[in-house]
C-alpha cells in the first residue's frame, strides 16, 4: 500500500486546482480577486480565516501548486522563532528562484514576538506569507501583519458543496473509492451533507469510516451505504463556541438582534446554542434584562418584570431547569412590541448635560 493510500480520505481528496475547489466562489470564482492574483502569479501575503474544514489549507496548497513556488509549512502550535528564522533565511538565500510560500496553520497561536519576526521577511518579499486561522485576524493577529496582507474570509461549505465532494470521493479511482463498487443512498447523502455543517473534513472522514466498516455484499462485493450506516458513522459535531472570544460575542449579539427583530424562533436557536455550549445562564439573563429596557421599554412595561424574574430563577433554580425560564423570557421579549425611547431619552439627556458642562466651563474661563 502506498503512502498516498495510507493518508486519510480528506487529505487524499484535497483539490489540486482552483477549478476543483468546492464553494468559496466569492473569492475564487471567475473574475474574483484571489483567482485573479493567483492566475496572474502576482501573489502578496494572504491570511485565510474561517471555520474548520472550509478549505483554508487546501487553498494555500492550490496557490503553491498553481504558481509553482516552493511550499513550506509550519504550525502555529508546534513551531517557534527558530523555525521561522531558519525557513526565512533559507528563502532569502534562494532569492531569484521560484520563490517561497510560507504557510502557517493556526497562525493566531503565534504570540506577538513570533508574529513580529515574520514582518521584515513578509515586507521585503523574502517569503509570501499565507496564514490560516479560525479566529478573526483583526483581533488575534498583529495589525502590522494584517496591514501587509490580503485578508480573505472563507465561508462554511453548503450542503450542495459537501454532496459534490462526497460524490467526487466515491468516483475518483486514484484518490477516492472509485476503484471499489461503492454506492450511497440519496437520503444518506443528504443526511451526511446536512449534518457535517459545512465541514468537508468531517464529512469525508465519516464517509471513509462508513466505507471501510461496511462489509461488501456476498457475490458482488459491492459496498452499499444507507442512512442507518451514515448515522452510526458520523459523530455529533461539537458546537462552535469559544467562550470569552469572538464566537461568544457573535452569538450573544445574534441572540439580542433576533429579539430586537421580533424573531422568537431565531432567538430560541441562539439561546439553545449558548446553553448547549455551556454558557453561564446568568450572563444570558443579564442581557435579557438589558434588552427589556433597551429594545422594548414602555412599549410593554411587563417585559422588564419577566426578564428580571428569569434572572432570579437562574440564580435560585440553576441549570438545566432554568433553561425553561430563559426560553419563556426570550420568546416573550422577542414577541413584545419594540421601543427604544428609553435608550434615546437617556442618551439625549446625557448629551445635553455634557454640552451644559462644557458651556459652563467655557463661560467660567472667559469671565
Amino acid at each position: 500500500m502506498t503512502h498516498l493510500q495510507e493518508e486519510p480520505l480528506a487529505a487524499r481528496m484535497r483539490p489540486r486546482t482552483l477549478d476543483e475547489v468546492a464553494g468559496q466562489s466569492h473569492i475564487v470564482g471567475k473574475g474574483k480577486l484571489l483567482r485573479r492574483i493567483i492566475e496572474a502569479d502576482r501573489l502578496s501575503n494572504i491570511i485565510f480565516y474561517g471555520p474548520p474544514g472550509c478549505g483554508k489549507t487546501t487553498l494555500a496548497e492550490v496557490v503553491a501548486k498553481t504558481t509553482k513556488r516552493n511550499f513550506v509549512r509550519l504550525s502555529g502550535v508546534l513551531s517557534g522563532v527558530a523555525d521561522i528564522r531558519r525557513i526565512c533565511e533559507s528563502a532569502r538565500s534562494s532569492l531569484g528562484g521560484p520563490g517561497t510560500i510560507l504557510f502557517i496553520d493556526e497562525i493566531h497561536r503565534f504570540n506577538k514576538s513570533q508574529q513580529d519576526v515574520l514582518l521584515p521577511y513578509a515586507e521585503d518579499g523574502t517569503i509570501v506569507l499565507v496564514g490560516a486561522t479560525t479566529h478573526n485576524p483583526n483581533f488575534f493577529i498583529n495589525t502590522p501583519l494584517t496591514s501587509r496582507s490580503l485578508v480573505f474570509e472563507l465561508k462554511p461549505l453548503s450542503p450542495e458543496d459537501i454532496a459534490l465532494l462526497v460524490k467526487r470521493a466515491l468516483s475518483d479511482r486514484e484518490r477516492g473509492f472509485g476503484a471499489l463498487d461503492v454506492s450511497i443512498d440519496n437520503d444518506a447523502l443528504a443526511f451526511l451533507s446536512q449534518t457535517s455543517e459545512g465541514d468537508a473534513r468531517h464529512a469525508l472522514t465519516a464517509l471513509e469510516i462508513a466505507v471501510r466498516s461496511t462489509p461488501p455484499s456476498e457475490g458482488t462485493g459491492a459496498v452499499h451505504i444507507d442512512l442507518e450506516t451514515v448515522q452510526e458513522c458520523i459523530q455529533k459535531k461539537l458546537v462552535s463556541y469559544d467562550r470569552d472570544e469572538e464566537g461568544h460575542y457573535d452569538t450573544i449579539s445574534a441572540f439580542i438582534k433576533s429579539i430586537r427583530g421580533s424573531d422568537p424562533d431565531a432567538a430560541i436557536y441562539w439561546l439553545a446554542k449558548m446553553l448547549v455550549a455551556g454558557e453561564d445562564p446568568r450572563f444570558i439573563a443579564r442581557r435579557l434584562v438589558i434588552s427589556a429596557s433597551e429594545d422594548i421599554g414602555n412599549a410593554d412595561p411587563r417585559a422588564i418584570s419577566v426578564a428580571s424574574a428569569a434572572m432570579h430563577a437562574c440564580e435560585t433554580v440553576g441549570m438545566p431547569e432554568c433553561a425553561l425560564n430563559l426560553s419563556q423570557a426570550t420568546t416573550y421579549l422577542a414577541s413584545a412590541p419594540k421601543s427604544n425611547a428609553s435608550c434615546a431619552a437617556i442618551e439625549s439627556a446625557s448629551s445635553l448635560l455634557v454640552i451644559a458642562f462644557i458651556s459652563l466651563r467655557f463661560l467660567k474661563f472667559v469671565s
